[in-house]
């Protein structure tokens, strides 16, 4: 498959980060153009919404990759929404992430996710100062969850953090937990675009929670494929 354009987006977890650009912030590039900073993932995602309709109006193919994990460790998805499918998680996320400029729900909602599993986890890192129920500050003080540490891609990458982790240095948990619903969102507004008689034509929807492609193909003028860049690490 070729693509006209190749958009990047590297997410973030984080609040706000003002009108200044900064380097820990949300960034996206098309190829071709200047990087452009966004504030917020709120203003990061109406920039995306408009690009990609843009790009579906005129039958643009367009490759877009994001810094995020796409799912989690193998059997996470089934045990917290009772199916394997990618879409099943994303949506599940979506449904219950609050998310405003200045203040999210991500850590209070990664506790209540560890309350529905036995043991202690797996998710850890509280980057609040208020001590949140069920979730551990330090990944030691986890046991008997029952999931892997690491997805597929991320094990056979030395050095990729666990998206599990949720805060310090080098976490990457906290942008997949923000970053899940804004796959959602964008996935089904591009999908309602497709014409009627291509419903049944998508290509390349992954099966399972550890896959970190998603073609959003179809085989006339709409061609998209959100695509994790790397394993997050």
């Amino acid at each position: 498959m070729t693509f006209d354009a190749v958009l990047m987006v590297d997410w973030s977890g984080g609040n706000d980060r003002g009108l200044r650009p900064k380097r820990d912030a949300i960034w996206t590039c098309l190829a071709g153009d200047t990087p452009r900073y966004h504030r917020n993932r709120q203003v990061a995602e109406r920039y995306l919404t408009d690009i990609l309709q843009d790009h579906a109006g005129r039958g643009v193919r367009t490759l877009v990759g994001f810094d995020i994990c796409f799912g989690y460790p193998a059997g996470f998805a089934k045990v917290l929404t009772g199916s394997s499918d990618t879409l099943a998680l994303w949506d599940w996320f979506e449904a219950r992430v609050q998310d405003a400029p200045t203040a999210n729900n991500r850590f209070d909602l990664a506790g209540e996710i560890n309350a529905r599993l036995p043991g202690v986890g797996p998710f850890w890192g509280n980057g609040l100062r208020r001590d949140i129920t069920h979730l551990p500050r330090k990944g030691r003080a986890r046991a008997g969850h029952g999931l892997p540490e690491h997805r597929a891609a991320d094990a056979a990458m030395k050095g990729a953090f666990s998206p599990w982790q949720l805060a310090g240095a080098g976490a990457v948990g906290s942008q997949v937990i923000m970053g899940l619903p804004l796959l959602s969102r964008l996935y089904a507004d591009l999908f309602a675009q497709a014409p009627a008689d291509l419903m049944d034509r998508m290509l390349d929807v992954p099966p399972n929670e550890e896959a970190w492609t998603l073609g959003i193909g179809f085989e006339d003028a709409l061609r998209k494929v959100m695509s994790q860049v790397t394993p997050a690490r």
